[in-house]
């Protein structure tokens, strides 16, 4: 049996606990949606601001990308 390494993201405390891949996936799935964000013709939100959340989103997406990978890289062997 091949054994994994999933890294993960641990809420406050004994909280929650969720696979890091699934954090990522979910802040880039917004990124991608916001982009929809200022089609709506009542919607109070303005393109360079709904652009820099997207981007703050896929960068806190690619540190823990890149957290994962130092971690996984650095984790002794069995």
């Amino acid at each position: 049996m091949e054994r994994l390494n999933v890294p993960l993201i641990r809420g406050m405390g004994e909280g929650l606990v969720i696979p890091a891949e699934q954090v990522t996936a979910l802040l880039r799935g917004l990124a991608d949606q916001s982009r929809h964000w200022t089609d709506v013709t009542e919607s109070e939100l303005d393109t360079p601001t709904v652009t820099a959340v997207a981007s703050v989103l896929r960068n806190i997406a690619d540190q823990i990308d890149v957290e994962c990978i130092d971690f996984v890289s650095t984790e002794p062997p069995p």
